[in-house]
């Protein structure tokens, strides 16, 4: 509707121009009508019978004006009229080419206006007349429309309606914009409209592409704004018009809403909106990520939100899974920052869009907020919190049975677990899979009293399938104390003696000397061992069921008691194993 290329360099030439366009020297004053004090008219009448309410322009001495009009005799016999023709008068005010009563009498007049002249013969036709239409002395009626003035020395002229808080560009030779338009002539006749269409209307700035006047008028622009431009014929479509609907010789009148604006040379622009303090680690590709985001176009429409799902967006960055200005603009990020990513067509979905709710070479942007990140190669992270309290010079190691308090969250501060809701701590053998991988590696090389932050990666925590109360993918945070440490046993054993065995341990377990050793006796033997700090029982398991447990080992033939047979402690049982294998 608005592309260029329709010169307007000559006037419209209209068959009343051989009618109004006979500048003829009133020969003689004439009677004509009279004046109010009883002689001719000195001067036009002007009844002003219309005034619009705003006026911003009046037309002045060599205006470009367009009017519609009916001329009549003073018996109200009609001897021309504009509507008959269904053209507009479009000329040039007060440079003779129109008969004098007109030119004064359009003088001062408003868009929109009607006014009802009274031309005396001397300022019309005089004496002479025009053979077969109008007499001579002849004093003519004119009613008058005007529908639209300009200048040559008129420019595009720009008022802003609304101008968004936040602009984050404005529009310059060069750029694509997307934008919607009502579109009228000066005197409020709509020609076209984009809403009426569905779409924006989407094209360059400065390349030819539009009339210059919307060229002009929509430098400087931001996406959000509202403005009314006004645009002359020799910056619109000129003496020729554009088809039916804007006739030769209009300024237009352009109510346009710009959607957003880019240049095909643009790359993302971030914008931090909240940095945490403390970032010892910033995303780099390759890295695993967990985030939330609004998504919405530059005019503020909301096309997606992770919040709305309740789930993060989670993905690798910089490796392709998602659109490239999102693959750059998380890179960098750090965990618990909120960001600003935006990002032009060429780097989001292009000329195309997708779906219903993102168009075709739109601009994106998203509010982003960064839950956390890891690459499957990291390790736990480990920091102290505090030392312990003494000298410490025995650390917690695999086998070892420990005892801790712990809390657990997400990196954004949710809160999952903690031992203190249950008011003991914790327990578990390290290295015996008991806990998840990274919490057992975080508590290694501790000592008694000592705190520490651990940070654990999903793939050292729960996995891409996260677990009850811990989403998928999620880096854990520790913060752990370790209570109390008890040594563990080597792999494989239940019992161990500080000290050399007895040398005849049957007869130590044969208490009742009937030759056999019921579970009664060996576990009465066994407690007295650990009472009297011969041995060991495997920390932080319950004693008569690991009791149970070497009785039944030692029982071969299950028939409920140990014969000096079958009893053999496990340093031999390994020993004889190996004979066998070699």
């Amino acid at each position: 509707m608005f592309r260029a290329g329709f010169p307007s360099h000559t006037f419209l030439r209209l068959p009343l121009l051989q009618l109004l366009l006979l500048l003829v020297q009133a020969v003689g004053r004439g009677l004509g009508r009279a004046s109010p004090t009883g002689g001719p008219l000195e001067d036009v009448v002007i009844e002003r019978y219309h005034i619009p309410r705003t006026c911003p322009r009046e037309v002045q001495m060599g205006d470009f004006v367009r009017y519609h009009y009916n001329g009549t005799f003073e018996d109200g016999k009609k001897f021309d009229s504009s509507y008959d023709r269904s053209t507009l008068v479009a000329i040039v005010v007060g440079v003779g080419r129109l008969i004098t009563g007109m030119d004064r009498g359009l003088m001062g007049m408003c868009v929109n206006e009607r006014r009802r002249l009274i031309v005396p013969p001397h300022l019309g036709y005089g004496s002479i007349g025009v053979a077969g239409l109008i007499p001579p002395d002849a004093t003519l009626y004119f009613d008058v429309v005007l529908l639209d003035v300009w200048n040559k020395a008129d420019t595009v002229q720009v008022s802003t309606l609304h101008h968004p808080a936040h602009c984050p560009r404005m529009v310059q030779d060069s750029d694509f914009v997307r934008y919607h338009y009502n579109g009228t002539l000066l005197d409020g006749t709509a020609f076209d409209t984009s809403y009426s269409r569905g779409g924006t209307y989407d094209t360059y700035v400065g390349s030819g592409w539009l009339i210059k006047g919307m060229d002009q008028g929509l430098l400087g622009m931001c996406p959000g704004e509202r403005r009314k431009i006004i645009i002359p014929p020799f910056l619109a479509y000129g003496e020729k018009g554009y088809g039916t609907v804007i006739p030769p010789q209009a300024s237009l009148v352009f109510h346009v809403l710009l959607i957003d604006v880019h240049n095909p040379k643009d790359t993302i622009q971030l914008e931090t909106l909240e940095l945490p303090p403390g970032c010892v680690r910033r995303a780099v590709a390759g890295d695993f990520m967990r985030y939330h985001y609004n998504g919405s176009l530059m005019d503020g429409t909301l096309f997606d939100s992770s919040y709305s799902r309740n789930h993060t967006y989670n993905t690798y960055v910089g490796q392709g899974y998602i659109i490239p200005g999102m693959d750059q603009g998380l890179q960098g990020a750090c965990m618990g920052e909120r960001r600003r990513i935006t990002i032009p067509p060429h780097l989001a979905y292009g000329e195309n869009g997708t779906g219903d709710k993102i168009p075709g070479s739109a601009v994106l942007i998203f509010d982003v907020h960064i839950i956390d990140f890891h690459n499957p190669g990291d390790p736990v992270e480990i920091k102290i919190l505090s030392p312990p309290p003494e000298t410490c010079n025995e650390t917690a190691k695999p086998g070892d049975f420990v005892r801790y308090h712990y809390n657990c969250s997400l990196l954004d501060g949710t809160k999952l677990f903690s031992s203190h809701d249950y008011g003991d701590p914790q327990e578990a053998t390290l290295g015996a899979n008991k806990v998840i991988e990274g919490l057992d590696t975080g508590l290694q090389g501790m000592c008694v009293g000592e705190r520490r932050q651990l940070v654990v990666p999903p793939h050292l925590a729960h996995g891409e399938s996260g677990a009850r109360g811990v989403p998928g993918s999620a880096v854990l945070l520790f913060e752990v104390e370790l209570v109390s440490r008890e040594e563990g046993l080597p792999t494989g054993y239940l019992f161990v003696w500080h000290e050399d065995p007895p040398v005849n341990l049957f007869e130590g377990l044969d208490l009742n000397k009937d030759g056999e050793v019921p579970l009664e006796e060996f576990s009465a033997f066994i407690k007295a061992q650990v009472s009297e700090g011969k041995g060991r029982l495997m920390p932080g398991q319950d004693a008569e069921k690991t009791i149970a447990d070497m009785f039944q080992n030692q029982d071969r033939n299950q028939d409920g008691k140990i014969t000096m047979e079958e009893l053999k402690l496990k340093s031999d049982e390994d020993q004889e194993r190996v004979h066998e294998e070699l």
